[in-house]
């Protein structure tokens, strides 16, 4: 990870209904970083994501984004450097999957201008990249809820934002488009100078993809560091309070229920 810091957080304490979701928490996200964040069912994964895009009021603490306060940015110019992929996605508008991904621009759009070549040409490349190319024209009402996962997707890789908050990106997708698009967001990554914050449920595609994780175990108890020295059975036994084992293979350590 090198150059500036493009997000930062300081002790920041984050609650909701009375729960401790964190306190103290402080990271740094550089060009190259890629942080997973695992824990059970309710334990406000989603609710430090929507804290760190500045949808939620934060109890204590403070959010830089690119070195100024996040409060202090409008939210046309957030959007432009920071992209949220919900877990629940609202899709009632009548619109087609070309239109639909191309809200991904809207950040980056004048008003009262349509949209450019470009715009276009980004999201049917983003479209393609989440394996929705030839249904460009169909209503998105008429997709299977993997196929609106998988334009969700494309809509936030369209919206191209230097830094990804992903709410479980792997949510209703199959082994192969999970691969496809975890080595994608990682690769603008570490080849293109984006930062990747992501909630997951399996540990293996957090030892697979992120250089550092974030253990949230309920009531503010956190553990974040290098995934190497984090990721370990004891940590995850712990966690999901079941236990794991550690098993190797030549590509490296899988984390098996028992």
């Amino acid at each position: 990870m090198n150059g500036s810091i493009l997000f930062e957080t300081r002790g920041l304490g984050v609650s909701i209904a009375g729960k401790c979701v964190s306190r103290g928490f402080s990271l740094e996200l550089h060009p190259g970083s890629c942080i997973g964040i695992l824990g059970n069912n309710g334990v406000g994964k989603t609710t430090l994501l929507h804290s760190l895009a500045g949808l939620r009021h934060i109890e204590s603490g403070e959010i830089l984004l690119g070195g100024k306060p996040l409060t202090s940015w409008p939210r046309r110019q957030i959007a432009r450097r920071l992209g949220l992929l919900m877990q629940q996605q609202e899709d009632s508008l009548p619109a087609t999957v070309l239109e639909t991904a191309l809200i991904g621009r809207h950040p980056h759009i004048d008003f009262w201008r349509w949209e450019s070549h470009r715009d276009v040409n980004l999201a049917r490349r983003a479209l393609k990249l989440a394996g929705l190319d030839g249904l460009e024209q169909r209503p998105q009402t008429q997709l299977s809820g993997g196929e609106r996962r998988r334009l969700a997707i494309a809509t936030i890789i369209t919206q191209d934002p230097g830094i990804f908050l992903l709410d479980e990106p792997t949510h209703q997708l199959d082994p192969h488009h999970q691969l496809a698009l975890l080595d994608h967001f990682t690769t603008l990554a570490r080849e293109h100078g984006r930062a990747v914050v992501m909630s997951l449920h399996d540990a293996n595609l957090a030892a697979r993809y992120c250089g550092q994780v974030l253990l949230m175990f309920g009531d503010g108890d956190l553990l974040y560091g290098k995934t190497g020295e984090i990721l370990t059975a004891e940590n995850l036994s712990r966690l999901y309070q079941t236990t794991l084992i550690a098993v190797n293979w030549t590509g490296g350590t899988a984390f098996v229920p028992i």
